[in-house]
């Protein structure tokens, strides 16, 4: 996994610094580098995963996921197993839509476990970013896919384009 990202001069934070270099780009790539760059640093090392969740989301943040509602604390301690577990990931952006502050995307994020056991989770969130670029406000739903391995598996069960 990749050391620290950069963080944004202004703002002091990841997101701030994901958000500046992508802001002229396609949201799908601006979702894939924010996701992928959080996920980097929070399975990087076993410290307090409090600072990096910090660079990325706003102190009152809410994400409200497959209706369980997680403030920062509750993201704390939900991804302390994660970075503990997680050998490999990849977020593979199907659609993205950004206006403003707002996002929306859908996406599926395939990981690996240190045992070798491959998962796959289709995720559709709607979102607002802060103006320092980190997410305040996220609502997720999300959904385990049948075959992890499967390139492109999406609801509806046809790749986009197909």
């Amino acid at each position: 996994m990749a050391a620290r990202e950069a963080t944004d001069e202004t703002t002091g934070t990841a997101a701030g610094a994901a958000a500046a270099r992508t802001a002229g780009e396609q949201p799908r790539q601006f979702i894939a580098e924010l996701f992928t760059s959080f996920t980097r640093e929070i399975v990087a090392d076993d410290g307090d995963p409090g600072p990096v969740i910090d660079r990325y989301y706003t102190p009152d943040v809410v994400q409200i996921a497959d209706g369980i509602r997680l403030d920062r604390d509750r993201l704390v301690a939900h991804v302390r197993p994660v970075r503990k577990n997680l050998a490999d990931f990849a977020f593979e952006v199907h659609e993205a839509l950004r206006d403003g502050e707002r996002i929306a995307a859908r996406f599926t994020i395939r990981a690996t476990d240190r045992k070798g056991r491959r998962t796959a989770t289709e995720v559709h969130l709607f979102g607002e970013l802060a103006p320092d670029g980190r997410i305040c406000r996220t609502h997720q739903i999300s959904r385990t896919l049948k075959d992890p391995g499967a390139p492109g598996e999406v609801a509806g069960g046809k790749e986009e384009g197909s």
